[in-house]
């Protein structure tokens, strides 16, 4: 298994219906994209205050590495992507991706 994590520095000015619409919108993912097993997304609850900006993050289980590099080209994950960098700080600058 791969678990895609993913911290996202949502901008300040970002409607908060964008901001669910997006969540939704990758939510939706699953069983659209081959070997997408589950995901999970939230807000920055942390009392620890170390979030360096990252204010939500999701993660993502894969079956595999194929997996993984199956969703990241998937037309729909694209455009799913493209809706989330959108709403970020920076665009692409306000997203932090590691698997493992």
């Amino acid at each position: 298994m791969i678990r895609h994590i993913v911290l996202c520095k949502v901008s300040a000015e970002a409607d908060p219906a964008e901001v669910a619409a997006v969540w939704a919108g990758l939510a939706a993912l699953e069983g659209v994209v081959p070997g997408l097993l589950g995901s999970h997304f939230g807000a920055d609850v942390s009392p620890e205050g170390i979030g360096r900006g990252y204010n939500h993050g999701f993660t993502m289980d894969f079956e595999d590495r194929a997996a993984l590099e199956g969703y990241l080209v998937h037309p729909a994950h694209v455009e799913a992507g493209g809706r989330l960098v959108g709403i970020c700080e920076g665009g692409v600058e306000g997203v932090c991706v590691v698997d493992f």
